[in-house]
């Protein structure tokens, strides 16, 4: 069995076997179904700008390369630095997804912006877009193995605590050290990566190109991936605020970002009759 129900007294059979998550009572099973919410928010986030930018053909105009390069970025560390803190399984599952979905937008945005005739990116831009994409790849195929080799253990989340252990803080080792410097610096540059896309709807006044699905699934998916992480019940032996502390990058990241993706959804509402992009009024006169 993936899971050992052993360690995990009265704990969900399937949740166990399908997560390796120890989950002892209702909110246990929340923090998961609010997760599974999460991860589903998250893959279906990307589809509609996939379609919007298939629609308009402007999305190298509509959404700016810092704001792309500036998520995979988050996402990239995220995902290491979960991976090495030992975070929750659907934390990890959800870090996989963010990156292989940010690969696919920006392969799409490469492809309009050559498509259109746009200029070459700058040497800086292409050393980053090299260094992530190799970098993102070379993570996902060590954090694959390393999965594999460990497929059969019930890790760092056991609800029982041994006999001899008292209620306190408990300790980062030094892993989680790591990981957790990793986790601070993805929440950064998640939320510088929405100030360039801030400045770029406000430079040309409109949002047409981008699908404000994309960020409405993706507040509605960190608003529950933050929530599924509250909801879960500590490790006995660790306070609330403990566990809160531990968790803390991935709560900024989640929850913190929200409030600069109100400011893009207020821009939506602001300038929902912008002008259109110049590839939207070529295709309109030569409708006409």
């Amino acid at each position: 069995p993936f899971g050992n129900l052993s360690d995990c007294p009265n704990g969900s059979r399937w949740i166990m076997d399908v997560f390796n998550e120890c989950a002892q009572d209702g909110w246990d099973i929340a923090s998961v179904l609010l997760g599974l919410g999460s991860i589903g928010c998250f893959v279906a986030a990307a589809f509609p700008q996939f379609y919007q930018a298939c629609r308009t053909g402007i999305m190298d105009q509509a959404l700016s390369i810092y704001f792309l390069l500036g998520w995979l970025g988050g996402d990239l560390l995220n995902l290491i630095g979960s991976f090495l803190a030992d975070q929750l399984p659907l934390q990890v599952y959800t870090a996989i997804y963010y990156v292989l979905a940010d690969l696919g937008m920006l392969s799409l945005y490469c492809y309009y912006r050559l498509r259109n005739g746009g200029r070459a990116f700058p040497a800086p831009i292409n050393a980053a877009f090299v260094f992530l994409s190799v970098g993102s790849l070379s993570g996902l195929s060590l954090l694959g193995s390393a999965s594999t080799e460990e497929l059969g253990t019930f890790k760092g989340r056991s609800l029982l605590s041994a006999p001899g252990d008292e209620l306190g803080p408990k300790p980062f080792s030094r892993t989680e050290i790591i990981g957790f410097t990793i986790g601070s610096i993805s929440s950064v540059l998640y939320l510088c990566s929405r100030v360039p896309q801030i400045c770029t709807n406000y430079k040309r006044k409109s949002t047409s190109g981008i699908s404000y699905f994309l960020f409405a699934l993706v507040m509605l998916g960190n608003s529950l991936y933050g929530l599924s992480v509250l909801l879960k019940n500590p490790e006995p032996g660790q306070g609330q605020g403990d566990y809160v502390l531990h968790h803390l990058p991935w709560l900024v990241g989640s929850l913190g970002v929200l409030a600069l993706d109100v400011v893009i959804s207020f821009q939506f509402l602001a300038y929902r009759g912008g002008r259109p992009g110049a590839l939207e009024e070529r295709d309109a006169l030569l409708g006409e």
